[in-house]
C-alpha cells in the first residue's frame, strides 16, 4: 500500500481546507508514541512515519478523510494523545495519520453517563463531569494527556479499576459511534455489548468519533501512602483492602528499589520500605490505615487534592499503573517491564519466591483491581533489560508459576493479550473497513481480499 507522490498530492489538493501537513517534524512526532519503553518495539517501530497528518474538528470532516483514503487506497492510521505503550498509533505502512484531537467536544452529560467525542483530553472530560457532581469510572495514570477514544481503544484496565472493574465490563461504556472507511462512509453506532467489535482493537476496524461512558457520583479522594518492612507485608495488605466496604480508587504496591526513582516524596517513601499507594474515601480513612497498622504498615502520606498540592507532590494516580515505569525510564533507560495477571487467589508467597529469583534483575510493582465481578491482582514489574532471549526466559518462568503474561513487547493486538483472534472485530472490519486500510499490520486475525 505504497503511497506515491502523486496520490500524497491529489489527497492534499482535496484535504486543502482542513490544512493536512507534511512537515517532517510534526510527522516525526505523531508517528510515535510510547513504545519505547519496549525495547524490542523501539528498535522495530523507531523508524516508522506516517506521510501526511490531517486534523478534522468535526464528524464531518472525518467522513470526508475516510473517503479520500479509501478512494486512493492509502492506509489510515488514528492518533489521539499518543499515550499507548505497544505502537497502536504508529503507522507502520506509511500513509495517512488522522490527528482526532480536534473532536474534543463534550455533547450530554446526564445522571450517571456522559457523552462526548472521542478526541477530548480526560481530564477536561473530568473536569466537566466534576461540575455536575459526578467522576468517570476509570481513567489511565496519563489521563492529563490521554483522550478518551485512545483510552476505549487502546486501554484495558486503570486508575478506579479497584473500584469498577476493566473497560470491557457490562454498563463501564455504553455506546460507541463509529465512521467506516469506503468510498461513500457510513455512521454505525454500537451499543452495549456490541461495543467490543471495536474495543481495544487498536483503530483498526473503524474510526471512533464520539461514545458515551458510565459516570459515578464524585469522591473527595485522599492519595495516601503506607510503608511497610517487609513486601509480603505490603502485598497482603493489598488482598486484605480488597473488599466491598474498603471503598478505594486505587491500589498500588512497589517495592523498596522504586524508592531511587520517587526522590520527590523525600521519607515518605524512602529506601529500605516497601510502599502502597493509595486513593482512599474519606469515610473509609479510619478502618484503611488501621488495617495497614495490623499489617505491620505506618502511615506516611494523607492529602487531599489542595494539600498534596500545597506539598509540590504528584497526586498518586501518577505513582500507579504505567506511570511508574516511566518515572524509573526517567532516570534509567535500560529498564523494561512486562504486565502479568496472577492466578487468584492470590499468594503473596509466589510473590516472594519470585523476588528472591530474581534479585536485582526484576523490581515488583502490583495493582489490585477487579474484573468481571472478582478481585484480581496484575503486576508491572521493572526488569532490568538485557537481550531479547533473556526477558523471554522470564516470561516464561513467569508463566510456569501459574501467571499470565500480557506481552508489551509486540504490537499486534492478539500477541499482545487477547492471545487468540477475535473473529468478532474481524467480521466487524470487514463491514467497516473493507479495504483493510486503517492501521495495517496491527492484527493478525485480517487476511486483505
Amino acid at each position: 500500500m505504497a503511497t506515491t507522490p502523486e496520490t500524497l498530492q491529489a489527497l492534499l489538493a482535496e484535504l486543502s481546507d482542513l490544512q493536512p501537513t507534511t512537515d517532517p517534524a510534526a510527522l516525526a512526532a505523531e508517528s510515535r508514541d510510547y513504545f519505547w519503553y519496549s525495547p524490542i518495539l523501539d528498535e522495530q517501530l523507531g523508524d516508522k512515519r506516517g506521510e501526511l497528518i490531517v486534523r478534522p474538528r468535526t464528524e464531518a470532516e472525518v467522513m470526508r478523510v475516510a473517503a479520500a483514503v479509501a478512494k486512493h487506497s492509502v492506509p489510515l492510521t488514528i492518533r489521539g494523545g499518543g499515550t499507548g505503550n505497544y505502537g497502536q498509533c504508529v503507522p507502520l505502512e506509511g500513509g495517512v495519520i488522522l490527528d482526532i484531537t480536534g473532536l474534543n467536544r463534550v455533547i450530554e452529560i446526564e445522571p450517571g453517563k456522559v457523552r462526548c467525542e472521542a478526541g477530548i483530553l480526560i481530564s477536561a472530560l473530568e473536569r466537566a463531569v466534576k461540575a455536575t457532581g459526578q467522576a468517570l469510572l476509570m481513567y489511565p495514570s496519563t489521563r492529563d494527556i490521554a483522550t478518551i477514544g485512545g483510552f476505549i481503544s487502546g486501554g484495558y484496565a486503570g486508575v478506579g479499576s479497584i473500584r469498577h472493574g476493566i473497560l470491557k465490563d457490562t454498563g463501564n461504556v455504553s455506546l460507541i459511534r463509529v465512521v467506516t472507511v469506503e468510498a461513500q462512509p457510513r455512521v454505525i453506532e454500537l451499543r452495549d455489548a456490541d461495543i467490543q467489535k471495536v474495543h481495544h482493537a487498536f483503530g483498526t476496524n473503524g474510526i471512533i468519533t464520539e461514545l458515551e461512558v458510565a459516570l459515578a457520583p464524585a469522591v473527595a479522594w485522599l492519595h495516601h501512602i503506607m510503608l511497610f518492612d517487609s513486601y509480603a507485608q505490603c502485598t497482603a495488605f493489598g488482598v486484605a483492602c480488597s473488599k466491598p466496604e474498603m471503598d478505594l480508587f486505587l491500589l498500588t504496591s512497589v517495592d523498596e528499589r522504586f524508592a531511587q526513582f520517587y526522590e520527590v516524596f523525600g521519607d515518605r517513601f524512602p529506601r529500605g520500605k516497601h510502599a502502597m499507594f493509595a486513593m482512599v474515601n474519606p469515610a473509609v480513612k479510619a478502618d484503611y490505615e488501621a488495617l495497614g497498622v495490623a499489617h505491620g504498615g505506618a502511615v506516611s502520606l494523607c492529602a487531599d487534592d489542595a494539600e498534596l498540592h500545597a506539598l509540590g507532590l504528584p497526586p498518586a494516580y501518577e505513582c500507579a499503573y504505567n506511570h511508574t515505569t516511566l518515572m524509573a525510564l526517567k532516570v534509567d533507560r535500560t529498564y523494561t517491564y512486562l504486565q502479568i495477571a496472577y492466578p487468584m487467589p492470590f499468594d503473596p508467597q509466589l510473590v516472594e519466591k519470585q523476588m528472591a529469583r530474581y534479585g536485582d534483575e526484576l523490581f515488583m510493582h502490583h495493582e489490585f483491581s477487579q474484573q468481571f465481578g472478582g478481585y484480581v491482582v496484575f503486576a508491572l514489574p521493572l526488569v532490568q533489560y538485557f537481550d531479547r532471549v533473556r526477558l523471554y526466559e522470564i516470561i516464561a518462568e513467569f508463566e510456569a508459576d501459574g501467571c499470565m503474561v500480557f506481552d508489551p513487547h509486540v504490537y499486534t493486538i492478539e500477541d499482545g493479550g487477547m492471545k487468540q483472534i477475535d473473529h468478532a472485530q474481524i467480521d466487524f472490519k470487514r463491514l467497516a473497513d473493507p479495504r483493510g486500510l486503517m492501521n495495517p499490520g496491527k492484527t493478525r486475525g485480517w487476511n486483505a481480499p
